[in-house]
């Protein structure tokens, strides 16, 4: 999956919004998807107790992602788009990453070590994208997991998890070895991300190596 190069397709949905928040700060709108993503990883956390809760996680992921979006439509039809702006969207970005993340990561759905690796994996991708502006590269959002990936993955994986629950296959059996469908989910960030990384690593050495 490689949406992110697929978002003028969602302005169906954001430009309508965006035009009635045009006099909305947009940081206010950041904030906000900042505080959902929290939630979201919240719920996923308990969701392993109480499972109604990852229907709740689900939605609560993809509005997250929808404010996300949105806080940069506001900005440029406001014309009040800014380097600052700019910044304060890609730190609440990886926020963001942890907790939705994160909340599975230390669930029961999860084992620890390899929420750990799907944690670097993810982060890895975005720094990645943005190092490779800051060293004068331009920035990239190339790749097998970029967020808008993560963000529709987060959202449909509870849902299939709480499908599976309710057909009775909560995990996958492998041997000895037991694996729910969010621990899938985290397999894929853990080994695509880190993909990821690397592809967006050696795409900036090569732009580099076009500027000597």
């Amino acid at each position: 999956m490689v949406l992110d190069g697929q978002r003028g397709r969602a302005d169906f949905a954001l430009v309508p919004v965006a035009k009635r928040l045009i006099n909305v700060n947009p940081n206010i709108i950041s904030w906000v998807g900042l505080i959902l993503a929290f939630l979201s990883g919240l719920l996923l956390y308990l969701s392993f107790e109480y499972h109604y809760l990852l229907l709740a996680g689900a939605a609560m992921v993809l509005l997250s992602g929808y404010f996300d979006a949105l806080d940069g439509k506001v900005a440029k039809l406001a014309g009040k788009a800014s380097a600052k702006g700019d910044y304060l969207d890609h730190v609440f970005d990886r926020y963001a990453d942890i907790f939705m993340i994160g909340g599975v990561a230390v669930s029961g759905w999860c084992d620890p070590y390899l929420g750990m690796l799907a944690l670097v994996g993810v982060l890895l991708t975005s720094y990645m994208g943005t190092q490779a502006q800051a060293v004068g590269a331009p920035r990239l959002y190339a790749g097998l997991l970029g967020r808008a990936d993560r963000v529709v993955l987060s959202t449909l994986f509870p849902l299939l998890q709480f499908i599976m629950i309710l057909l009775g296959y909560s995990f996958i059996e492998i041997g000895d070895y037991q694996i729910s469908w969010l621990g899938i989910m985290m397999i894929w960030f853990a080994v695509v991300g880190n993909i990821t990384a690397v592809q967006r690593a050696i795409v900036t050495w090569k732009n580099l190596s076009k500027k000597e």
